[in-house]
Order: structure tokens, then sequence, then C-alpha cells
């Protein structure tokens, strides 16, 4: 018995240990349950684009299985691959399985299960396709596009070209600079400006503000004046004046009255007048020929 157990045989045992270790563990870090009930499927694709062992393969998101392997069929020219799906999973016939590709390119098949009451059997081929992706969609509509934008893109590229080497348009930009330039400098001057100036400005706005202050309390002042005055009394005085003055008027253009006698009676005034003149001529003579009227006797 010790001389079964030799060296060599126990290096044997131990290589073969380590390989049957070494390939369930790199079978398990592929995804790989070797351990599990399964039930194997074939499916055959024109083209598996980011398909990779141990790929899922689900029914409405949920994994069911994986692929287990990939193979080229030399005779139809076609891929031939392993499904290895949950043994529960009966697949009604008229199911089908697709490749899907997203955006990252990661792929896995995606398994539409039929409403059939038959079953395929273990080891049938499924029927197999190729889902269209996001870019695959993206790039059968935006091809067809781009062609056309292309000459447009090319002709704007070109009148871009043109523009920059314009003459005309470094000349502007120069001027651009030089307004620039000039902004800056009246920008400087105004801020200078308004340094000095504005505390001067300040002053005469707060000597404002006082002064409307002074004239607001006099305002005020007045009309408290006004509020204790007599406006009632003195309205009163001024409305027995005014009917005064209105009497005095009627008075004045009543011919019938002394006054309005005198003022519209032409011929009374014209006598008044002449008698005025008489007066006046006999007053003059009496200053100058004072004897002729002014007998002066001696006793």
């Amino acid at each position: 018995m010790k001389k079964f157990f030799t060296k060599e045989v126990m290096i044997a045992v131990t290589v073969i240990i380590s390989l049957c270790v070494l390939y369930f563990g790199i079978e398990y870090l592929k995804g790989i349950n070797l351990f599990r009930p399964a039930n194997f499927y074939y499916a055959k694709f024109e083209r598996v684009t980011g398909l990779a062992v141990a790929a899922p393969v689900t029914i409405n998101g949920f994994q069911v299985g994986q692929v287990r392997e990939i193979n080229y069929d030399y005779n139809d020219n076609q891929i031939s691959v392993l499904l290895s799906l949950n043994k529960d999973l009966k697949i009604p016939k008229g199911s089908d399985v697709k490749l899907s590709v997203d955006m990252l390119g990661t792929a896995q098949l995606v398994m539409t299960l039929s409403d059939n009451t038959e079953y395929y059997n273990v080891g049938d081929e499924i029927p197999a396709g190729v889902m269209t992706g996001l870019m695959d969609a993206l790039g059968d509509n935006l091809m067809p596009s781009l062609n056309k934008l292309l000459p447009k893109i090319d002709s704007i590229l070109t009148n871009i070209n043109n523009i920059l080497a314009n003459p005309a348009l470094n000349n502007s930009v120069e001027r651009l600079d030089g307004i620039t330039a000039d902004l800056k400098a009246s920008s400087l001057q105004l801020s200078q400006l308004m340094n000095r100036q504005v505390p001067s400005i300040m002053t005469n706005v707060d000597g404002i503000t006082s002064n409307l202050n002074t004239t607001s309390a006099n305002i005020k002042l007045v009309s408290e004046e006004l509020k204790d005055m007599p406006l009632q009394q003195t309205v009163a005085n001024a409305n027995a004046t005014m009917e005064n003055l209105k009497a005095l008027s009627e008075n004045l253009n009543n011919k019938n009255s002394t006054l309005g006698m005198l003022m519209n009676d032409k011929a009374l005034y014209k006598h008044l007048d002449d008698a005025v003149a008489s007066l006046d001529t006999l007053l003059t003579d009496i200053q100058r020929n004072p004897k002729r009227y002014v007998t002066i006797k001696v006793f």
C-alpha cells in the first residue's frame, strides 16, 4: 500500500486536483455554474457582435440562463450558440431568441415566449435573430441626413475660412481694440470725475434737502396760521364789500340817480364844465385886479 502512494502518485493526484479546481474556478468566474442542472438548446445567428460566453439569456428582463458556447458552423456559414437554460423552463414552439446590444456594446440574448401549447425538446434549435439596437437605428436614420448635410457643412466652413481670411476682418478687430481702449479710458475718466464730483453733489443734495425741510416746516406753519384765522368772517366781509361795490356800480349806471345824472347827462356835464371855467376866469381876474372887486375905504 505504501508502494502505491509513492511520491510520483501524490504529485499526479495533486496536479489533477489543481487542474480540476482551476477549471471549476475559471468557469465560476465566467458565471457558469457547472453544478446547476440545466437544459441545452441551440440558436444560430448571422452575427453575434458583443456576445460572449456566460452572457445572460433573459425573459422580460429576468435571467433564465446563459450562453455556454459560441461556435462557427462552417456548413451553413452561421454562428451556433449553445444556450444553457433553467431546467424548469419549457419553451413553447414559435418562441424566438434575439441578440440585443446596448449602447456600451454589451450583448445579451432576449427570449420571447409564444402562446403555443407544444414545446421544444431539449437540444432543439430555437429560431434566432438580431434586435435593432439604438445605434443601428441612429445609423440608419442619421446617415442619410448626415450625407445631405456634409456638402452644406463644407460650404459653411469654406465661407467661414473666407471671412477669417478677409483683411477687413482684421481691420475691424483692430478698430474694435481701439474702441475698447477708448471705452476703458473714458470709464477711467468717468470714475475719476465721479470720485471728485460726487462728494460735492451729495453736499448740495444735503443742502437742498435741508432747505426743503425748512420750506416744508414754513408751509406747515403758514397752514396752521391760516387754519387759526377767522376765514369765514373774512369771506363774509369780502362778500359784503362786493355787494357795496355792486350797489355803487348800479347807482353810477342809473341815470335817475344824482351820480348817474352827473355821469350820463352831457348837458349837465357841459354846464358844470362851463361854470368851472367861468369860476377859474373869475379867480384869475381877482388875482390880477383885486382892486376892481375889493374897495378899501379909509375913515
